[in-house]
């Protein structure tokens, strides 16, 4: 895993949430209304007509992937579905010793992997408004085949289930009206932002 990441200055934001409950976009509305930075993972998977490399994804092939891991050069590493994801190491570090907001957007096990080297980071978890719901979304993508959406929707729910025993997550959002929600997840942050602003003045 490395060594631990210093935080003191910047706050690091973890964004997760299942296949289909909109999280990429809360994340990519936060980001813009809190002027934040976006880490932007590695991963092998193959890169579909609506990715954009080095901005949804840092596409890799798995040797690389490897490389890069054994190296240390990523805070937390994954296989999800076949493919290898990760959060690189480097980028984070940096924005943060520059006082920024960092948002990774990450599975639960990352996070968890995550909160070992930065205790001090800021979880947020979106969920769906049901279960029915989450599954109809999965299907209104109309990426995949009813099996896979089938994988994806049991993964979800372990998911969902691991994330709220885990402890990692300082708040839980419903992704019922999506303005609503990320009017939601702002308020969360700003309003930890302001707290450990606060907390820093009483400590000077």
């Amino acid at each position: 895993m490395g060594t631990p990441v210093d935080s003191s200055k910047g706050l690091l934001l973890i964004i997760s949430g299942p296949s289909g409950v909109g999280k990429t976009t809360i994340t990519h509305r936060v980001r813009v209304r809190l002027n934040a930075v976006f880490s932007v993972s590695m991963t092998t998977r193959p890169i579909t007509r609506e990715d954009t490399d080095g901005v949804d994804y840092h596409f890799i092939d798995e040797a690389q992937f490897k490389r890069h891991r054994d190296a240390g050069k990523l805070l937390e590493w994954a296989k999800v579905f076949g493919n290898y994801y990760g959060t690189p190491r480097r980028p984070v570090e940096e924005n943060l010793a520059d006082g920024r907001l960092m948002i990774l957007e990450i599975d639960v096990e990352g996070a968890i992997q995550i909160k070992k080297n930065m205790p001090d980071c800021f979880a947020l978890f979106i969920e769906p408004p049901s279960e029915d719901v989450l599954l109809q979304r999965l299907r209104r993508r109309q990426r995949e085949d009813e099996q896979t959406i089938r994988g994806r929707f049991a993964r979800a729910k372990h998911e969902i289930d691991r994330a709220r025993e885990c402890g990692v997550y300082d708040a839980f959002i419903v992704n019922d009206v999506l303005d609503v929600a990320v009017d939601q997840a702002v308020q969360a942050v700003a309003d930890e932002l302001e707290r450990r602003r606060k907390s820093q003045t009483q400590e000077v």
